[in-house]
């Protein structure tokens, strides 16, 4: 198909991902990848020729994308907290949410630690490293290790915290099991939390390409809470904060599982922007 200008281009593009049920400014991210270009850059450019070579490129990613594969994965990357990760189909791709996660974990460390205090500080179940390598850039007094149960996982995390200069050390394995024989003033951790008879309402855009591991868990997307709360007493000091994203329809459960672990902390269900509940703090300070 030949396209003589980038706007022309566009123009398909939009048209054919509406078709498609896809959202159509998919295809401005794409022209913004293959031009090396921000919006602003686009917007100025929109009229000049485009070469036959990123015609065609252009044209495999709206296909791509057309047939369900996430812009995140084409492009490879994604913005979290105002800087570029590199995502793949090994990870999660880090959602909008996550980062009012980091948010409240800081407005919180400040008040319960002050600022510029040497925390030491773990996110577990990392992905692509998104929270770990986000607080150690805003909080950078902190240590910081980041552990996940995928090899492939760890290996993405390291890249992002290369191309990002943020050192953290990276270790391997499930929950809390890399952390013991230490105690922690900060925990955070976006864990899978889908039940799998959710499953049959998702978008087969996520269902067909992001790592099953990382959304689904079992007794109705709780078991991992329910984990952390029981392992999580013997790891952490007697000032700490623990940190979690949840399912909309579990912060009551989720909340009830830390009570009984920390019966004297502070535990709050916060909302997210859309005004459904999304974290759960737990302020421990004996």
């Amino acid at each position: 198909m030949k396209h003589n200008t980038i706007f022309e281009a566009l123009n398909w593009a939009s048209s054919f991902l509406v078709e498609k049920g896809r959202d159509e400014n998919a295809a401005r991210l794409l022209m913004q990848h293959i031009l090396q270009t921000n919006y602003s850059g686009l917007m100025m450019r929109m009229h000049e020729k485009i070469s036959e070579e990123q015609s065609t490129e252009f044209e495999h990613y709206v296909l791509e994308h057309g047939n369900g594969r996430p812009v995140q994965y084409i492009t490879g990357t994604e913005e979290f907290y105002g800087r570029t990760f590199q995502v793949d189909e090994s990870v999660l791709i880090p959602r909008p949410e996550t980062e009012e996660l980091i948010l409240g974990a800081l407005n919180r460390m400040d008040k319960l630690f002050g600022k510029g205090t040497d925390l030491q500080l773990a996110d577990i179940g990392t992905g692509s490293g998104a929270i770990a390598i986000t607080m150690k850039k805003e909080f950078p007094s902190a240590r910081v290790v980041a552990t996940d149960i995928s090899l492939d996982a760890i290996q993405t995390a390291k890249r992002n915290a290369e191309n990002l200069d943020a050192s953290i050390e990276f270790r391997m394995g499930d929950l809390t099991a890399p952390l013991q024989n230490e105690k922690w003033d900060v925990i955070l951790s976006n864990p899978p939390y889908i039940a799998f008879d959710e499953a049959k309402q998702m978008s087969e855009v996520v269902l067909d390409h992001e790592p099953h591991t990382a959304l689904f868990a079992e007794e109705d997307g709780l078991v991992l809470y329910r984990k952390l709360a029981e392992q999580l007493p013997g790891i952490v000091k007697n000032r700490a904060l623990i940190g979690v994203e949840i399912g909309y329809t579990q912060g009551e459960a989720v909340a009830g599982f830390f009570q009984s672990s920390f019966p004297k902390a502070k535990i709050e269900i916060v909302k997210d922007i859309n005004q459904k509940n999304r974290f759960v703090f737990c302020e421990i300070n004996v």
